[in-house]
């Protein structure tokens, strides 16, 4: 079988493997679809960063470099372990990619996605899904319903770090949000908090296609940045602020527009992964009581079914829709030059590549 594997910065192989092997309580997928993600692209260009340096060895799953990549992926189940019950062969699946230890502090406390030795399928394991097939636990293995076209299972992990976002925002049926950047996050967080009962929602993209498929999805505003202030339409056109913004791209400019676009006693949520100095001021937050957190993906542990099952149900409902956020499929062979540096190509207008093997 085929395999993208991950050797460091700008070094990712398509190579001919064995198929893993398969435990008593794992199963096998024949990947249908895997979804380039934000973190593939900053792994490849800036990495090693989730995935284990060289010369180290993930401390839950033991793995070290080369390592598959790829996590956000569906396919159909082709066998399952001796110990498996509820997944059978044949089955249309998603994964939840989080793999936890269930013994440190944030386990105990139920807090999964927190855990300190998190490893993930497609960026710490011994499986990933730009690949013809991979060997996950059935424990995150979460079912596809029979009218949801098995490729969209791809899209199931992205929305579902959209829907966590909304959920840690605290927003409310009936509030106005603001979403800066729409990158597939950006525009995941647009549908969920339509389907939570958003009524404005105001999107600030510099990419035109961006900003067209937010409109198409359930953006009631969008602006470009470049080309006017962002913050001042949205204050001016809310009476001092949205109720929630949500800061999707994890820069200064972005970081500091989000928060100067909320009301007073308004709530900022934080999902772009950055470990660049943002820029904050305490009056920003003190004198006006702004809330800021953070949200780190999605459910995972014990929970892992809950909010990409939410996801499953949205795609069968209609709720949520895939297919313009999808502007280019490609061959797993054609990865690096299709997919990964054409995401990385700042002029660039394409959302979300789906690899489909």
């Amino acid at each position: 079988m085929r395999v993208a594997n991950y050797y460091g910065p700008g070094d990712l192989r398509v190579e001919s493997v064995a198929e893993p092997d398969l435990g008593a309580d794992d199963v096998r997928i024949e990947i249908a679809a895997c979804g380039i993600c934000g973190t593939d692209l900053h792994e490849y260009e800036d990495g090693p960063d989730l995935i284990p340096g060289e010369g180290d060895n993930h401390p839950l799953t033991g793995v070290s470099l080369p390592i598959p990549l790829g996590h956000e992926f569906s396919g159909t189940v082709t066998a399952v372990g001796n110990d498996v019950t509820g997944v059978e062969v044949g089955d249309a699946v998603t994964v939840n990619p989080a793999m936890v230890c269930g013994d440190c502090r944030y386990c105990d406390e139920g807090r999964h996605n927190l855990c300190e030795s998190v490893a993930n399928v497609g960026l710490s394991a011994e499986s990933g899904g730009f690949a013809d097939a991979a060997v996950v636990p059935a424990a995150n293995v979460v079912q596809l319903p029979e009218s949801v076209p098995v490729e969209y299972g791809a899209l199931v992990e992205p929305f579902s770090v959209g829907v966590h976002a909304t959920r840690r925002s605290g927003m409310q049926t009936g509030d106005s949000i603001a979403v800066f950047g729409a990158g597939p996050i950006g525009i995941s967080i647009v549908q969920a908090a339509r389907a939570a009962g958003a009524t404005e929602v105001f999107v600030s993209e510099p990419r035109a296609k961006r900003r067209e498929i937010a409109e198409s999805v359930g953006a009631t505003t969008t602006l470009d940045p470049t080309a006017t202030d962002a913050v001042e339409a949205i204050t001016d056109a809310t009476d001092g602020g949205v109720d929630v913004a949500f800061e999707a791209v994890g820069i200064e400019p972005t970081f500091k527009a989000a928060i100067e676009a909320t009301k007073r006693g308004g709530q900022i949520t934080c999902v772009g992964i950055s470990d660049d100095d943002v820029g904050l001021t305490p009056n920003e937050l003190v004198v006006v009581e702004r809330t800021i957190n953070g949200s780190n993906g999605y459910l995972s542990g014990p929970l892992a079914d809950r909010e990409f099952e939410m996801v499953t149900s949205f795609l069968e409902s209609g709720e949520f829709d895939p297919e313009p956020m999808i502007t280019a499929r490609i061959d797993l062979a054609d990865i690096v030059e299709d997919g990964l540096e054409e995401l990385l190509d700042p002029e660039s207008e394409h959302v979300k590549i789906l690899v489909e093997p």
